[in-house]
């Protein structure tokens, strides 16, 4: 269980120690682990990271599977940068670069908790159950105000913010989401009990 829990809307949580791109420099399933409970902020706006999913070059579901294109350009390059594509035609989703350059691996940010500028993303979402406004990987870049503009921006620098967590966690992991390719690979990772995950892993 998260140390000291606290509800929605209170007063934002202690930050952790700012994150490096060298932070990312590392396999996917050793960071994705050590992110579930960071903090995100994108101008200043974001939450606790509550569940990502990972996603490796050797993986068919992963966009750097057949090698590289225009617009995964980027998850071939150093560690600790965004990349940003649309899903479906609809909606942005945000991925963090890791491993070694020419890797190609990368962690898809699925959920996070709001804790920072609850208030914008209601507003950017038109909802105000707090549960629901970063309960999905469109959902929390249209919260945050992520777009492409910001693919290939590196994770250090604004406007993106990232912070090791606080405390700890309780980390479940199970099978990803909404694809159609390696689908029974346990890469989705999220905090044991949260109220904010996309979907609740089985119990």
């Amino acid at each position: 269980m998260v140390q000291n829990p606290r509800l929605p809307g209170e007063a934002p949580i202690r930050l952790g120690k700012a994150l490096k791109r060298s932070f990312f420099g590392r396999s996917v399933h050793e960071v994705a682990p050590d992110l579930i409970g960071a903090t995100l902020l994108f101008n200043g706006v974001g939450g606790l990271i509550v569940e990502v999913e990972a996603y490796h070059h050797t993986d068919p579901a992963a966009h750097s599977y057949r090698g590289p294109t225009p617009r995964n350009q980027v998850m071939f390059g150093p560690p600790g940068f965004a990349y940003v594509y649309r899903s479906y035609g609809i909606h942005w989703c945000v991925n963090f670069v890791c491993e070694e350059a020419g890797s190609a691996s990368a962690l898809l940010i699925r959920a996070l908790e709001p804790t920072h500028g609850i208030a914008t993303m209601r507003r950017r979402r038109h909802l105000k159950e707090a549960h629901a406004l970063c309960s999905g990987p469109g959902k929390l870049t249209e919260a945050l105000g992520i777009t492409i503009e910001h693919d290939a921006l590196p994770l250090d620098q604004a406007p993106f913010s990232l912070h090791a967590r606080v405390g700890s966690v309780d980390i479940v992991a199970g099978v990803r989401i909404g694809i159609t390719k390696a689908i029974d690979l346990p890469w989705r990772y999220g905090m044991k009990g949260s109220k904010f995950l996309s979907k609740p892993f089985p119990v």
